[in-house]
């Protein structure tokens, strides 16, 4: 007779990932969801542009899988993988999906709108149970009046509040580089670190890495800003950085501080890679935050109406990018 599987040994069959970007959104969507079900799972995540993290999940052996702030469309093919193979994915984002499949196995909570992160998703889909670390990850990624809004709503105070926007742009800073050793910590590293925390006050109060993070962040925010534009109109501005690390974790943080001192202008930050490409920030203008992402989808990027980047763009491509960046329309999301 074979032997009758116990509840203990059912749980140890199922194998659970959690796959995220490694930036402030996608790492506070996680941390909200194992509060909320803190069952044992392995993390994936990685830079901020690493986001076909879904090809490093098994076929065999993945029963429930967690995915957090990473596009559909570039990781469509590994989806339809494991949905084939039998897993059971949740997939929480707000960047542009292409078609998305309809399977009985994913559970879809999309959401393109231009003052939603994912984060806020999870925190939607949980009823503001941990909004504390929602509002980190939607201050990190620069939705500041929806997360004061809904902070200001749950009884926080401006002081209070400042503190979670600190926490938001010190981790999403920590997310740009091209390789591990250009970040002060790894992604997969300093979400250990938060979830250690049931509370971001802790965290802040606890873990010395997000003020080495801060500390960082000046120092490269200092050396970015003296530089002059590569090209400027009313409507425009690129700037163009060089390839080192202060510039390749620099890159994402310059853009949106430029875009939020000059909110009539789109903003493109391009950083000169090791192979001799670009990687590319693009900021729509904050007064008509549309057209990011279809400017970049037009280079090989992706992203959102008011946020996006290009991986890889060449170097023979920078003028075409230049004349199509003066050329975008703001006011339209076709």
């Amino acid at each position: 007779m074979a032997a009758r599987a116990t509840p203990a040994s059912r749980a140890q069959a199922i194998a659970r990932f959690d796959v995220c970007n490694g930036d402030a959104d996608g790492l506070c969507a996680v941390r909200q969801w194992r509060l909320h079900d803190p069952s044992a799972a392995r993390l994936i995540t990685g830079l901020k542009r690493d986001i076909a993290l879904l090809q490093r999940v098994p076929t065999i052996g993945a029963s429930e899988v967690l995915v957090c702030d990473l596009s559909v469309q570039r990781n469509r093919a590994d989806l339809d993988r494991l949905l084939e193979g039998g897993a059971h994915v949740r997939w929480f984002d707000h960047h542009w999906s292409g078609a998305v499949p309809v399977h009985e196995g994913l559970e879809a909570h999309l959401d393109f709108s231009s003052d939603v992160c994912t984060s806020l998703l999870v925190d939607r889909f949980l009823d503001g149970r941990y909004r504390a670390w929602a509002l980190v990850g939607a201050y990190g990624d620069e939705l500041t009046a929806v997360a004061d809004e809904l902070g200001a709503a749950c009884g926080l105070d401006p002081l209070h509040r400042a503190v979670l926007r600190r926490l938001g742009v010190a981790i999403n800073y920590n997310a740009y580089g091209e390789d591990p050793s250009d970040v002060c910590v790894a992604p997969g590293e300093l979400y250990e670190r938060l979830a250690r925390h049931d509370s971001p006050w802790t965290l802040l109060r606890d873990e010395p890495v997000i003020h080495d993070i801060e500390a960082c962040r000046r120092r490269d925010f200092r050396v970015a800003m003296g530089l002059k534009p590569h090209w400027e109109s009313a409507r425009a501005r690129v700037v163009v950085l060089p390839s080192a690390p202060w510039s390749r974790r620099v890159s994402g943080f310059l853009a949106n501080a430029l875009a939020a001192v000059h909110p009539e202008q789109a903003q493109a930050v391009l950083t000169e890679r090791r192979d001799g490409h670009y990687s590319v920030s693009v900021r729509a203008p904050r007064a008509s935050p549309q057209g990011a992402h279809t400017l970049c989808q037009a280079f090989g990027g992706s992203g959102r109406a008011a946020a996006a980047g290009i991986d890889a763009l060449p170097a023979n491509a920078l003028d075409p990018f230049v004349r199509a960046l003066s050329q975008a329309r703001w006011d339209t999301t076709c």
